[in-house]
This record gives C-alpha cells, structure tokens and sequence, in this order.
C-alpha cells in the first residue's frame, strides 16, 4: 500500500486550505496513491486539532477522492498540552478513517483509547533514534495494541547514506509486533528508505511532508509527481 502525505507541519511549499489539500490529494490518487495521511491546519497554517479545522480538511479530501481512506495526524506539536490534546480529539465532529499517535509523547494512550471508542483506526507511530526503545516498549504494553491499523515506523535520519541501516535497526526493535507495519523515512533518508519498504513488500509512503525532492534530486512540483516516483520504484520500473 501506498500512502500520501501532502503536507505535514511545514508551513510552506505545501497544501494548506482545505481546497489546496482536496486537489493535490485527488491529483496523487490519480497517481496512485491509494491511502492517506494529512495535517488539517489552522488559518497561520500551523497544524491544527481543532474539531473545525479537522472537519475541513477531511470533508474536502473525502468529497475529492471518495473512497480513499483519510487519516489525520494527532502530533503533540499541534498541540502539546496532552490534556487538551485529548479534549480536542474527543471533540472531533467529523471522524478521520484513522489518525496517528506518536508513542513516544506524553499521553499516547489516552489520545488511542479515545480514537479506538469512536471508531477511529489507529496508526502506531515509533519513530526512530534515542526514543524509540521506550516508544517500542510502551507501544508493546499498552492492552490494546493488538486493535491497530499498523504500526507507522518513522525513520527520522535524513542521511541517505545511512537512513536504511537506521530503519532495519528499527524494524528490528519493532519484531515484537504483531500488527502490519508501514515504513517511510524523511529528507534526504526518503527516497532510500521507500526502496528499502519495496524491498521487503512493507506498506510505504510519500509526500512533500516527506520530502521535497524526486529521487534524481530535481524539486518536486507537486504531490502526485512524488507519488509518480513512488510508483515506479515499487513496481521496479524505476531508472
């Protein structure tokens, strides 16, 4: 499975509005993107878990692209308080398919308990580096693992020369788990990663949250022409 990542916490270079969002995630699922995870935002375009700014997002990604599943992230850098994280997705008026909560934050049970009580699939989020081994042991004690969509390894070292070292050393970590996993990495650890997932038939994905630039290091012009790249890669027609 391929998922698409339109935007992310950037604020720039990447869909913002609803509107912006509904074309570029309809453009990538024409591409072939067949999954997606997005950032609603707020007008300054900082991520947003306003149940406003959620229902925006997700109705204009859904009315564009019917029959795609839609996913929103719950990052604590949206809204750090975990607290009012929690209020906030327990006031959601218009559900995502599923949305991702990051083990290694403060209050990454509460925000999956809730989510799994209104119906809304989970994306374990572990992200690699010094924070990943307790990420990966509260992850594996927490009683409703085993309920999850998949579990989002995140490799966050951009060095492409050793970002794939980096993700099988996570995925290593991650054995325990019994749930699917989707593998992706960031920045210049993108593109290395993606065929590292290909290689080993995990679920992937990409998207200007990810990265910026197509495999040959030109600017990506859009979404749709990452995807595009992705595509071929995984389908083993990649130059």
């Amino acid at each position: 499975m391929l998922q698409v990542c339109p935007n992310g916490p950037l604020a720039r270079s990447v869909p913002l509005t609803p509107g912006e969002l509904a074309v570029s995630v309809r453009e990538a699922v024409v591409a072939g993107a067949e999954d997606v995870h997005l950032h609603p935002k707020a007008p300054d375009g900082t991520d947003s878990l306003h149940p406003d700014h959620v229902a925006a997002a997700v109705t204009a990604v859904r009315e564009a692209a019917p029959g795609i599943r839609v996913g929103v992230t719950t990052g604590a850098w949206a809204c750090p308080d975990p607290r009012r994280r929690l209020e906030l997705v327990e006031s959601w008026k218009v559900l995502p398919d599923h949305a991702s909560v990051n083990w290694h934050e403060e209050g990454a049970e509460p925000v999956a308990d809730a989510l799994l009580d209104h119906g809304v699939d989970i994306e374990a989020g572990i992200f690699s580096g010094a924070s990943s081994a307790g990420a990966v042991r509260r992850f594996l004690a927490w009683p409703s693992r085993h309920r999850v969509l998949r579990v989002l390894a995140e490799v966050v070292d951009p060095d492409p020369e050793t970002a794939p070292a980096t993700a099988a050393a996570l995925l290593t970590e991650l054995a325990p788990n019994e749930r699917p996993v989707l593998l992706h990495g960031e920045q210049g650890g993108a593109w290395p990663v993606l065929r590292l997932a290909a290689s080993l038939g995990l679920d992937t994905r990409i998207g200007l949250e990810d990265t910026l630039l197509l495999p040959d290091g030109s600017a990506a012009p859009d979404n749709a022409a990452l995807v595009r790249a992705a595509r071929d890669i995984l389908s083993g027609n990649a130059a």
